[in-house]
């Protein structure tokens, strides 16, 4: 009989040391700081697909032609949720375009831009490449709180660009011909930026407002073209 006095003891003594586990008065007297000035600071990571849009009709686009960027973003809320508000960053960008206008120059340095495929012109690749300083400026709404890292948000907003090295490259047997200085450049770049998405994983869209050359033509046909970049954005708190 002493056994189950025991057996009833031990269960009476484990039921209040569960209770003093789960009853909020035994739980850690330190309390739990929030940061209610919180912001979405974030260094961002960026890879896309490129496609050149408005381009004249003899422009084709070939192989693969991809991007990346990288950089870090200021966050500024506006609201006292501090979920709604405007990004401020500064970044670095890569992009690579395959496509069959050849660019070079003549005897007088002066640009010379050929239809490869009109000319039947036989060759292993030909693209351009340019290496830009970017300065994203977005409109920031997101599902986040005071204490949570995974939350869904939208940022639109403008890119601001310079292009600082650009670099085309034509590929033919044992001939190579490259080309980085083109007056017709656009150096300076404007262009519309949207990203959806949930916690790290984002879908990104890109799309230039300002032409890419100008004053550039091929055979009198003159022609500025655009870019469009889709892909995937990280950010990283």
């Amino acid at each position: 009989m002493r056994y189950w006095y025991l057996i009833i003891l031990i269960l009476i003594i484990g039921s209040k040391a569960k209770a003093q586990e789960t009853n909020p008065a035994f739980a850690d007297s330190i309390p739990t700081v929030i940061d209610s000035s919180y912001r979405e600071d974030q260094f961002y990571f960026g890879l896309t697909f490129n496609f050149i849009t408005d381009r004249p009709q003899f422009m084709d686009q070939n192989g693969f032609s991809a991007g990346l960027s990288g950089g870090f973003i200021r966050d500024i809320p506006f609201n006292k949720n501090r979920n709604v508000g405007i990004g401020v960053g500064l970044g670095l960008a890569f992009d690579s375009f395959g496509q069959n206008l050849f660019i070079g120059e003549n005897e007088n340095g002066e640009t010379i831009f050929r239809n490869l495929s009109q000319d039947n012109i036989d060759y292993d690749s030909n693209r351009f490449s340019t290496f830009l300083v970017e300065a994203p400026i977005q409109f920031r709404w997101r599902t986040s709180t005071f204490s949570s890292y995974k939350f869904w948000r939208i940022y639109a907003g403008l890119k601001l660009g310079y292009i600082y090295h650009f670099r085309s490259v034509f590929r033919q047997n044992a001939n190579v011909v490259k080309q980085s200085d083109v007056p017709e450049l656009e150096r300076f770049r404007l262009g519309t930026s949207f990203t959806f998405g949930y916690s790290t994983f984002n879908f990104q869209i890109y799309y230039s407002l300002n032409p890419f050359f100008d004053n550039a033509a091929v055979d009198g046909e003159t022609f500025g073209v655009s870019t469009l970049r889709v892909g995937l954005m990280f950010y990283i708190l």
